[in-house]
């Protein structure tokens, strides 16, 4: 499905991504692990046409190759990025911000069946679908951008720290949609800071340092791994099954 290969990422003179390979197989959701200005975001932003890459490059879904594709574009192709800080439309109601995601032509057809799934993992965009996005919680406006993202019909959904910010009670009702929608057959690639609940519904997961992939595993074997849990999960493990 995705696979990427040699990204490298330049930030003026400064190397953000320096030779990465990461892959994400069909129906499989992949975790990307590591410090803040490690390179995850900006992994994510190369995959949806945001930024340029250097060097040798090779980056694909389904053979089709991402590189130089305008960002626009890259939904077309199958990918829906949930940005960091949601980037959703503060004076569009829930409903226009959610239309907003069927815009791709492989979104066209099929938008009210989309909207009842969405409505189904989360329960109060469809109680509030005439309110305004910005008088929502937080909480409320990361469902929003996510439904948005799944408007488009993606075969992959990437999300950018979608827990960030958001209150414990939250983040466990939304990594259970998350789980819901990887259930539908979408892949998903997982960029999050609190490590040990995305594991928990993650396939594998890759650990990344300055820019670098330093290792790759499979989520169980980094759940447990000494050195994983006392790096990023503080020596404990969150169980969600």
């Amino acid at each position: 499905m995705l696979d990427i290969a040699n990204l490298s990422l330049r930030y003026g003179r400064h190397l953000a991504l320096d030779d990465v390979s990461v892959s994400v197989g069909d129906q499989e959701t992949v975790v990307i692990l590591g410090a803040n200005g490690a390179g995850k975001s900006s992994l994510l932003k190369a995959v949806s046409g945001m930024v340029k890459t250097s060097g040798q490059t090779a980056m694909s879904l389904d053979g089709l190759s991402l590189l130089n594709m305008p960002p626009h574009k890259v939904p077309d192709a199958g990918i829906a990025l949930v940005p960091e800080g949601r980037g959703i439309f503060g004076e569009l109601t829930v409903d226009e911000n959610l239309m907003l995601g069927a815009h791709p032509q492989r979104a066209r057809g099929g938008e009210a069946a989309r909207l009842e799934l969405i409505f189904d993992l989360f329960p109060k965009l469809a109680e509030r679908r005439k309110q305004m996005a910005r008088t929502m919680s937080g909480g409320e406006q990361q469902m929003v951008a996510i439904g948005r993202a799944l408007m488009s019909n993606p075969r992959l959904l990437m999300l950018d720290e979608p827990s960030l910010g958001l209150a414990p009670i939250v983040v466990t009702e939304l990594f259970a949609a998350l789980r819901r929608i990887r259930e539908t057959g979408v892949a998903l690639l997982l960029v999050e800071q609190n490590v040990s609940i995305s594991l928990a519904i993650a396939d594998r997961g890759y650990l990344m340092e300055a820019g670098r992939i330093v290792g790759e595993n499979t989520a169980s074997a980094l759940m447990t791994d000494p050195a994983v849990q006392q790096a990023f999960l503080g020596g404990t493990t969150t169980d969600l099954s």
